[in-house]
């Protein structure tokens, strides 16, 4: 499955702020939305759009840290960067403490930023492998009987057939053409694939 797009979204009410990050992020190839407000980057949906967020501690109407936790709240994953005053530092540490990938002091060191974002945006591509390689996995464990997925589990666990029939109250033979169908179903070749299979299920 391709990656899609990710794009960086920044959220600041200082439009000098946004167009510099803007120019600075376009010309390191990053797609790039600006946002004047927390409440315009919700009410345009751009927290369904993959990438990262660059937002500012301090906005009216809803702060940065109120948007990071307004971002948990809907489950969102999207990485962020906040923007601080040297005032706002304490702040800072709470949104880090929170999830976000780091805080930058204004005035802010280019450098420091390009790095912050890198960060972010690797970050975010490892979540979204990360849930392909779930969703797949449930996908093939859904084709799979009641039956089977007893023994799937049991296999996992690591107990051998005969266990696996006094366990099930069934024959060993019969554990055995459950354990092929399973093998055949999954794609799995041996039972150390199957035990990564299903652990890219949880």
């Amino acid at each position: 499955m391709p990656q899609p797009e990710l794009t960086l979204a920044i959220v600041d009410d200082d439009e000098a702020v946004r167009d510099a990050l803007s120019a600075l992020f376009q010309a390191e190839g990053y797609p790039v939305a600006t946002y004047p407000s927390a409440i315009g980057f919700l009410e345009a949906g751009a927290d369904s759009v993959p990438g990262c967020v660059i937002a500012d501690i301090n906005m009216p109407g809803m702060t940065g840290l109120e948007l990071q936790a307004e971002l948990a709240r809907r489950g969102c994953p999207l990485p962020m960067i906040i923007l601080t005053g040297q005032g706002d530092v304490p702040k800072a540490v709470t949104a880090l403490k929170a999830g976000a990938v780091d805080f930058i002091e204004k005035p802010f060191a280019i450098d420091a930023l390009v790095r912050a974002v890198e960060t972010a945006m690797a970050r975010f591509g490892h979540t979204l492998r990360h849930q392909a390689e779930f969703q797949a996995a449930q996908s093939r464990l859904e084709t799979l009987s009641t039956r089977e997925r007893e023994v799937m589990d049991l296999l996992v666990a690591g107990h051998p057939n005969k266990v696996i029939a006094w366990k099930l109250g069934i024959s060993a033979r019969t554990v055995e053409n459950h354990r092929a169908r399973v093998m055949e179903k999954t794609g799995c070749d041996n039972v150390p694939a199957l035990i990564h299979l299903s652990m890219a299920a949880t």
